[in-house]
């Protein structure tokens, strides 16, 4: 089965998919589908890594027909299009003291410290979902050369603007939060600032590209 649709209270429904279309960002193209074509009452869409949350008025849309619609498009993933192609370069500083863990990332890789930035940076990647805390991006995904699970033990706290790798994705902490993820970098790019509209620099569906940090 390529996924499922359950409901989710009496005002939303939460749509999965399975691992293969996840990677083929079927949650993204859904949810443009569906910017494009909304359908009546449609309220908020929220993606996730393997889901998206549809969130309707029932007093305004029917929920039978929106339903039909959402199994419509897990039956048939449509092709990965998004309402964003925002392109955005983020500069790190890769290692040292702002990537305490990239030594130990090559050494665990077999690759060199130089190795892991240049796919790193060399890797274009698009924003899956915000989640975790406000304006923490995952993005996806990486090369399996840089496939790693999560540390064993996580941090208390992460340095806000840290980069981090795990799971085949890229973590930015917007603020400093507890973590397991292992950090190669740190940013001085903002993520979340609530004074802002809308508060989050990135948006699901951004491409970004990382680039090395060479300011003083």
């Amino acid at each position: 089965m390529n996924g499922r649709v359950d409901p989710f209270g009496e005002a939303a429904f939460l749509v999965h998919w399975s691992s293969q279309f996840t990677a083929s960002g079927a949650p993204l193209a859904a949810m443009a589908a569906l910017e494009h074509d909304p359908p009546p009452g449609l309220l908020d869409l929220i993606p996730a890594i393997d889901s998206l949350l549809v969130c309707f008025d029932p007093l305004v849309g029917d929920r039978n027909q929106l339903l039909a619609r959402l199994e419509e498009l897990v039956l048939n993933p449509p092709s990965f299009i998004t309402s964003s192609e925002r392109k955005i370069t983020i500069p790190v500083r890769y290692g040292g003291d702002d990537g305490p863990d990239l030594n130990d990332v090559a050494s665990r890789l077999g690759l060199t410290p130089p190795e892991v930035i240049e796919l790193h940076t060399t890797t274009i990647q698009r924003v899956l979902m915000i989640g975790f805390a406000p304006g923490y991006p995952y993005l996806g995904w990486l090369p399996p050369a840089l496939h790693l699970p999560r540390r064993a033990t996580p941090r208390s706290a992460v340095p806000a603007g840290s980069v981090a790798i795990a799971a085949g994705m890229t973590g930015i902490y917007p603020t400093t939060l507890p973590g397991g993820w292992h950090i190669i970098g740190r940013t001085r790019v903002r993520l979340f600032d609530p004074a802002t509209d809308p508060p989050t620099f990135l948006q699901p569906g951004d491409w970004v590209q990382f680039v090395v940090d060479e300011s003083a």
